[in-house]
C-alpha cells in the first residue's frame, strides 16, 4: 500500500459489493481495506472464496471491525435499506463515508446524513461513477464554453431487455422503482453535471408491461425543464431495441449545431464517443481525454483526494441533494401523473419525496 493510505472499513458483501471488493478496491492504491463487514456470514464465506480475503479482516459486527482495525472512512455498499443506519453508525465512529446511489431512501433523511457530517466535519460521498468517463467530462466542458453557442434541448435514451435469468428475478425486477431510482438516477446526475444548473420542473410518466419480469415501472419517459433547456428523456428496462451503454445516447441541440455523445459508464472506455456537427460544417469526432481512473475507480480516487486535503468531494452529499430532488419529483410526477415543481435544494417537492 501507498504512503499513508487511507485506511477504510467496507460494509455490505452482497453480489455488488464482493466486486467492489474483487476487481476495483485492490487496485486503488490510496486505499487500504482493513476490514469487510457483512451481518450475513455467508456472505463473508463468498468474500473469502471469491477475493481471497484473510478471515481475521471479516466481521459480522461493524462495532467490532472498527474496534479492532481503527479505520478512518467507510464504503458502504448495502442495498438501499442499510444506508442510512450504517452511514450514521460510521459518523458516530468518526468515520468519513463513500455510499452508493441513492444514499438514502428519500429526500428527507439524505438532508439529515448531509446535516450529521456537516456538524461532525466528516466527508460525505456518493458514489455517482457515471461522471468519471471522458465523454461526460467533455461535454460539460463543451456546453460551459459555449463552442457552439447557447444549448436549448436535450434528448437522451435509454435501452436494455433485462430479464430473470437461471436462477430467477434479480434485486432490481424486485425493486418498487427499478428504473428511476436504480437507473435513472445516473442519468439524472449527469445532466446536472453538464448542464451546471438545475431543474425546476418535471413531468414523468412510469409503466410496466404486464409480461415483465419486474414489479415496478420497468419504463419511462420524461420532459425535464433546467432553466430554459428543455430535456427528452426516454429509458427501458424492456426495449426490443438495439441496447445502448449504460450512459445512454445523448443528442444535444445548440444555437449553431448539434452533439451526440455516449458513454460506456463502466469499464470499456473505447464506447465513448462525442460527434460534433456544426449546422454549416463538416462533422467531427472528439479526440477525448485520457483519465487515470474512471467510474468505481475514479469516485473512490476523488473520495481519498478529498479526504487528504480536506476539501468537499465532487459528489459530495450536499452537492448530490440535487440529484436527489430530481430523481424524488421524477417519481412524483409519475406517482401524481402530473408536472411537479421542483424547488430548491433543501424544500419538500410538495408530497412525500420519497425515492
Amino acid at each position: 500500500m501507498a504512503v499513508n493510505s487511507i485506511r477504510m472499513v467496507q460494509v455490505g458483501l452482497g453480489p455488488h459489493g464482493r466486486n467492489w471488493a474483487r476487481q476495483v478496491l485492490p487496485h486503488i492504491s490510496e486505499i487500504d481495506v482493513v476490514a469487510y463487514v457483512d451481518t450475513d456470514p455467508y456472505a463473508l464465506d463468498a468474500l473469502r472464496q471469491e477475493a481471497g480475503v484473510p478471515a481475521d479482516r471479516c466481521f459480522e459486527s461493524l462495532k467490532e471491525a472498527i474496534a479492532a482495525t481503527q479505520p478512518e472512512a467507510l464504503l458502504n455498499t448495502t442495498a438501499l435499506p442499510g444506508h442510512v443506519p450504517v452511514i450514521r453508525a460510521a459518523f458516530d465512529a468518526g468515520l468519513h463515508v463513500l455510499v452508493e446511489k441513492p444514499f438514502a431512501p428519500s429526500l428527507e433523511a439524505a438532508e439529515q446524513l448531509v446535516d450529521g457530517a456537516a456538524v461532525r466535519n466528516l466527508i460525505l460521498m456518493v458514489s455517482q461513477n457515471y461522471r468519471f468517463f471522458p465523454a461526460p467530462r467533455a461535454i460539460a466542458d463543451l456546453v460551459r464554453e459555449e463552442e457552439l453557442g447557447k444549448l436549448h434541448q436535450v434528448s437522451i435514451d435509454f435501452r436494455r431487455f433485462s430479464t430473470a435469468g437461471p436462477n430467477g428475478r434479480g434485486r432490481h425486477h424486485l425493486e418498487e422503482q427499478p428504473l428511476l431510482v436504480d437507473m435513472s438516477i445516473h442519468h439524472f446526475d449527469l445532466l446536472r453535471l453538464i448542464l451546471g444548473r438545475e431543474p425546476d420542473r418535471v413531468f414523468c410518466e412510469a409503466w410496466n408491461p404486464s409480461w415483465t419480469s419486474f414489479t415496478g415501472p420497468s419504463v419511462a419517459v420524461a420532459t425535464i425543464n433546467f432553466d430554459g433547456v428543455v430535456v427528452s428523456y426516454r429509458a427501458s428496462w424492456v426495449s426490443a431495441g438495439p441496447i445502448t451503454p449504460w450512459a445512454g445516447e445523448w443528442s444535444m441541440e445548440f444555437e449553431h449545431g448539434e452533439v451526440v455523445w455516449t458513454s460506456a459508464a463502466d469499464s470499456d472506455v473505447t464506447q465513448d464517443r462525442v460527434e460534433i456537427r456544426p449546422r454549416n460544417g463538416k462533422a467531427r469526432t472528439v479526440a477525448l481525454p485520457p483519465l487515470q481512473r474512471t467510474g468505481t475507480s475514479g469516485t473512490l480516487t476523488e473520495f481519498a483526494r478529498a479526504i487528504r486535503t480536506k476539501s468537499e468531494p465532487e459528489t459530495s452529499g450536499r452537492d448530490n441533494l440535487g440529484t436527489m430532488a430530481l430523481t424524488a419529483a421524477a417519481v412524483e410526477s409519475a406517482t401524481l401523473r402530473e408536472p411537479v415543481t421542483i424547488y430548491p435544494t433543501g424544500k419538500t417537492t410538495g408530497a412525500a419525496a420519497a425515492i
